[in-house]
């Protein structure tokens, strides 16, 4: 059954890497549903997170092409429930809106956002959340006419005390030893 699953490959930071590991999601047409890399506690790792729906074997699989590139140093895949996660998203509306009563700040305030910048013509507005939370705020704050909206992809950590790839790291240096 297909459900939600995180994949995160730990990877050299290399040219064209990016490219390399969405041609193995092309190959199997799996979309993928968001995608983040950035910097890892690693200095020169990257960490790529990537939200696919599919199955635990088709999950599998993937981890396991991953891993075959040379500069992945470790692929995993889990499941939401296994998984801390957020999305940041930006709002633009108009400040003659904001400023035409207090509903704009009643939203802002329900939602847990907060008002990074305010202009003559526009306010940018930010929230942090799961992906149904930032679109419940967009549904809502549409009714003032959003002028610009942008979601990242998810960044996610284990639940676990333990980090996976520092544990891998670990165990394969002790084997070399």
């Amino acid at each position: 059954m297909k459900e939600e699953y995180i994949i995160t490959a730990y990877t050299e930071n290399h040219i064209g890497m990016l490219n390399r590991i969405t041609i193995i999601f092309t190959r199997r047409k799996v979309n993928i549903e968001s995608l983040t890399v950035s910097e890892s506690a690693i200095k020169g790792i990257s960490k790529f997170t990537i939200v696919v729906h599919s199955t635990a074997e088709q999950a599998e699989k993937i981890v396991k092409q991953i891993e075959k590139q040379v500069e992945v140093l470790k692929a995993f895949y889990h499941n939401n429930d296994e998984m801390i996660y957020q999305e940041i998203a930006l709002y633009k509306v108009s400040t003659k809106a904001l400023t035409a009563g207090n509903k704009i700040e009643t939203l802002v305030r329900k939602h847990n956002a907060r008002i990074l910048e305010i202009t003559d013509e526009y306010t940018v507005i930010e929230k942090t959340g799961h992906n149904d939370e930032t679109q419940e705020f967009f549904d809502e704050l549409n009714e003032f006419k959003v002028m610009q909206f942008i979601r990242s992809g998810r960044v996610a950590i284990t639940r676990s005390p333990i980090e996976r790839l520092s544990q891998f790291l670990a165990e394969r240096d002790s084997m070399l030893a």
